[in-house]
């Protein structure tokens, strides 16, 4: 099986948090932008400001989903 593994960047656009989530393989919501919203807002999702955009730092979204896995348990 081939499986091709995609690099991030250290700071994540959006669009790339929203493919980095898989939010499109996973969610029924026709706009994934209001998944995101939704994250920041219920779950805390880490992100920083630059310029009036928001960018999602990698590292910290990993220790991010690492948290809210753990707390499933």
């Amino acid at each position: 099986m081939n499986i091709e593994t995609k690099t991030y960047p250290d700071l994540m656009t959006e669009q790339e948090l929203i493919e980095y989530l898989r939010i499109p393989e996973v969610s029924k919501a026709t706009k994934y932008k209001n998944v995101i919203s939704h994250l920041k807002r219920m779950r805390d999702l880490p992100r920083i400001h630059l310029c009036s955009k928001a960018l999602y730092p990698l590292k910290a979204v990993q220790e991010w989903v690492n948290r809210q896995t753990s707390t499933w348990k």
